[in-house]
């Protein structure tokens, strides 16, 4: 399987190319990052472009973004958290004009699969990402966390596919 992770943002999204046979191995990962200066609908179109170019490049199977994520601190004011889910929606519409399936993980249900702990700080989440993917050098935090989120997709998409098989064989009608 090959999946296009996505960490996204409307100044930097991070993203993270991961395939699964025999073992997950991060094929590409990187960020895209956008100038504050340039205004939003700006920002959001040339991430429209980039996931687009994206899709066309890698030919991935699944696409697993980031939720995004309202802490306390942002209730009374949720800018950090809609522009996150602007992000999101370009990804959203990005893979689906190309018909490509997509998985949305929370924050805390990504660290819970790949860190066994759902309160992992972001730099336990590059080590453990460098150190599953045997990566040589830590990536910076928004590749890692794109990473996480196909790391994420990966595992739970190997314990469905398991619970299917283990099922399936004693099932009767």
């Amino acid at each position: 399987m090959l999946v296009l992770g996505i960490d996204p943002g409307t100044l930097r999204m991070g993203y993270g190319l991961l395939s699964s046979d025999p073992q997950p191995e991060a094929e590409d990962y990187g960020v895209v990052s956008l100038p504050s200066k340039m205004p939003l609908e700006q920002r959001l179109y040339q991430l429209h472009t980039h996931i687009l170019n994206m899709i066309s490049v890698f030919h991935p199977e699944v696409i697993a973004v980031e939720r995004p994520f309202v802490g306390r601190g942002e209730r009374n004011f949720p800018g950090p958290a809609l522009a996150v889910g602007q992000a999101q929606a370009v990804v959203l519409i990005g893979a689906a004009s190309q018909g490509i399936p997509i998985f949305s993980y929370s924050p805390a249900e990504i660290k819970s699969s790949v860190a066994d702990f759902g309160a992992a700080s972001k730099e336990q989440m590059q080590q453990v990402v460098a150190a599953t993917l045997g990566l040589k050098e830590t990536p910076e935090s928004d590749a890692a966390d794109a990473l996480s989120v196909g790391l994420c997709h990966l595992i739970k998409s190997r314990s469905a596919a398991a619970l299917r098989q283990e099922i399936s064989p004693g099932f009767e009608r």
